[in-house]
């Protein structure tokens, strides 16, 4: 059976599957100060003009870049001052990650959500810290994860206490140096009852396509947008960036920033469609992933609902 729906609050910003759509969006790294201020206050305005909720994301620390030489941004002290900075200047919530446990209690003084990255949402201790803050826990389904799996990190945070957990989907290996995104993913997740984001740019990458640097294909971000969208998600999470081509850190799947009012427009319009006949519909399955057959045998079995041809399986 299907799990409750939940939804999460974040300030005036209310997470639901069946609530209009959230924009998680701001630069990859945390470059500067006023480059930040420049991507914040413009996705801000395009909120408050456009009558949307907005979060913004940025990092202090890219913790797993590619290369020993990759940029990472100015570090947990100064990032998180930097971050709280521009925070109180625009004024909305802030999103960012946390990669060891001994950052949680910092981040969460500053940080509206506390993001687990994707390679690490098995780390039990680091989920454990995340959840104690009692702070918004948005949690990346690693690219190696089925997405029934993701069930028990959610278990992990809810374990201390806090039910105030988010998922974000951005792919899922396909051989060497490639993700697909199998939008069933979506649908199995938001069977757990928590709201589902896509994240839309980080779902388009070629890991270490560029040898010593992750290389991306924007082409993809808009149509994978547009398909997310239409299953009926609480919010697209996305990154931006004035040049591209100029950014420090995952420039090649990084939107335009002049492109974004067209994109987010798109999306409303499809969310708008999808929810105002989505009321009523039959529920996700909460965990349609495949079982073993009683016996032992190993061999398994698609649960009830789910196709043999499909078997809950994630390429």
């Amino acid at each position: 059976m299907p799990l409750k729906m939940r939804s999460v609050k974040v300030g005036d910003v209310l997470f639901s599957n069946r609530s209009p759509l959230v924009f998680v969006g701001g630069t990859c790294a945390l470059e500067s100060e006023s480059l930040l201020l420049r991507v914040g206050r413009h996705l801000r305005d395009i909120a408050r003009k456009s009558g949307f909720a907005f979060v913004l994301k940025c990092s202090y620390d890219k913790a797993n870049r590619t290369s020993l030489k990759s940029f990472r941004g100015p570090g947990l002290e100064k990032g998180l001052q930097i971050l709280a900075r521009v925070k109180e200047k625009l004024q909305v919530p802030l999103l960012t990650d946390v990669h060891e446990t001994w950052q949680a209690e910092p981040v969460a003084r500053v940080a509206d959500i506390l993001q687990i990255p994707a390679f690490l949402c098995r780390q039990t201790d680091l989920l454990l810290a995340c959840g104690r803050t009692q702070k918004t826990v948005n949690i990346k389904k690693g690219q190696f994860m089925t997405p029934w799996q993701m069930k028990h990190a959610i278990d992990k945070v809810r374990s201390t206490g806090n039910r105030r957990i988010l998922l974000t989907e951005r792919g899922s290996s396909f051989g060497y140096g490639n993700l697909v995104v199998d939008m069933r993913s979506l649908e199995i997740m938001k069977g757990f009852g928590t709201p589902v984001i896509y994240d839309c740019t980080h779902s388009v990458q070629l890991p270490g396509a560029l040898g010593g640097a992750t290389g991306g294909q924007q082409q993809f971000i808009r149509p994978l947008a547009r398909a997310a969208t239409a299953l009926g998600i609480s919010g697209i999470f996305f990154e931006t960036h004035p040049e591209p081509g100029r950014a420090l850190s995952d420039g090649t799947n990084a939107i335009p920033m002049n492109e974004v009012q067209t994109l987010v427009r798109d999306l409303r319009s499809i969310d708008g469609i999808v929810k105002s006949f989505a009321k009523g519909a039959a529920a996700p399955l909460a965990h349609p992933g495949p079982r073993p057959r009683a016996g032992g045998t190993g061999r398994m079995k698609p649960q009830s609902g789910v196709s043999s041809t499909a078997k809950g399986a994630v390429s």
